[in-house]
């Protein structure tokens, strides 16, 4: 019996929404729209937490470097008082790499020799605006670097310091175009390096081009670079990603250790885990998860207002039917579930359609920015529930309001 009621008043709630069509199918885009901006603005959040997540695995999540940097201390005057600490020294560097015995870590030294070289090969050369870094073997594949060809370092070249490099693949449009770079000779300073390798195209970071570097190994650069205080990056890669904070952990002591830190000094090193950026930019797009909830919000406000007008106006209109339904023993549970029915309908629908929107918003541009798409079950079942939440309210009113009329004076309405 309840379920032969329930469909009846599903068949008038389409009659009534066909007789004012117009009027059903602006309150559906008003409630898709903010469901396309939710299901939209999430869709793309989450690809691109996604291809964050995978780039940061490729370019090598468990690594962390060691650098100096530094960092600001409060005196007991209240006023920031600078700490600088010293840079990390070549023997330093060297007896960090000795003493650091963790278990599955590769520990690579690396810094920059110049930003501004001049890079020749025969008779043409480079704007000075080539990076030059003196590198060890593991440089390469704790950076996340790939070589697109040739072959990265190995240990004779470091330890027999060849004069060899491993360029950027910038190389291979300028300076190198049209010729194979393998085994060609380029002249850096007056010293003569030959080709083994190109990296893999990594685009700029903050304006630097990546592609616009040459690797060389570290005592070869040490020997043609003599500037004054040059600092060296200690780079770890760790091979097991549990092992990465007893390894962070075993790193601080030891550089303690080679600095000769007393136990109740500060550390004046600074230690950066590359998981530390990819938390910092899911952050980021945590508060972009945020801001589609405000938006949608707001939007969805407004639709609910827009849905309990119509139902208010349809109550209205519909008055003598309301009367006709009462004088026929219709009680008021029926007629206020009539018009409920009704605005849940309008209600689905609407969500229905901003779902579908949003999820084809969200693949175009997931698909223009190369993010990897992944449907978003949650924002999918967030806007389901927004959109029956907003029909609930949105209906209550309307149909306690039809479900109150006197049968009499509504049978009189004009």
């Amino acid at each position: 019996m309840m379920l032969k009621l329930f469909k009846e008043n599903i068949r008038i709630a389409f009659g009534s929404i066909k007789t004012q069509l117009l009027r059903t199918i602006l309150t559906v885009l008003i409630i898709a729209i903010g469901i396309t901006a939710l299901v939209g603005i999430l869709t793309v959040v989450t690809a691109l937490e996604n291809t964050v997540s995978t780039n940061f695995a490729s370019m090598g999540a468990n690594t962390f470097n060691i650098n100096q940097y530094e960092n600001t201390v409060r005196n007991r005057g209240g006023n920031e008082r600078e700490i600088i600490n010293p840079i990390i020294s070549y023997p330093e560097a060297v007896a960090f790499k000795n003493k650091y015995k963790y278990p599955f870590t590769e520990t690579s030294l690396s810094f920059t020799a110049t930003s501004k070289a001049e890079v020749k090969f025969l008779d043409t050369k480079t704007d000075p605006e080539i990076t030059i870094l003196g590198v060890d073997e593991h440089f390469i594949s704790n950076s996340g670097l790939e070589t697109t060809l040739g072959r990265s370092f190995n240990q004779f070249d470091i330890d027999n310091n060849t004069y060899t490099c491993v360029v950027g693949s910038d190389f291979e449009k300028g300076l190198l175009k049209d010729v194979n770079p393998i085994d060609k000779v380029i002249s850096i300073r007056g010293a003569r390096f030959k080709v083994i390798g190109v990296l893999k195209e990594k685009g700029s970071t903050f304006g630097n081009s990546q592609d616009l570097r040459v690797l060389i190994p570290i005592q070869v650069a040490r020997s043609l670079f003599t500037a004054p205080n040059i600092n060296y990056t200690i780079s770890v890669m760790v091979s097991k990603k549990e092992l990465l904070d007893e390894a962070v952990d075993n790193a601080t002591s030891t550089m303690r250790r080679v600095r000769k830190l007393s136990p109740v000094r500060d550390n004046n090193f600074g230690i950066g885990r590359s998981d530390d950026l990819i938390n910092r930019i899911l952050g980021i797009t945590q508060y972009l998860g945020w801001a589609s909830w405000i938006i949608s919000i707001i939007t969805i406000l407004g639709s609910s207002i827009a849905l309990m007008n119509i139902m208010i106006v349809s109550v209205t209109e519909r008055t003598r039917e309301i009367g006709v339904r009462k004088a026929l023993g219709a009680t008021k549970i029926t007629i206020s579930v009539q018009f409920f029915i009704e605005t849940l309908l309008i209600g689905q629908i609407g969500g229905l359609v901003g779902i579908v929107l949003g999820i084809l918003i969200g693949f175009a541009f997931a698909a223009a920015m190369s993010f990897a798409f992944v449907i978003p079950w949650m924002a999918i079942f967030a806007a389901f529930a927004t959109s029956f939440m907003v029909a609930i309210v949105s209906g209550l009113y309307p149909a306690i309001k039809a479900s109150q009329l006197d049968p009499i004076e509504a049978l009189r309405y004009e």
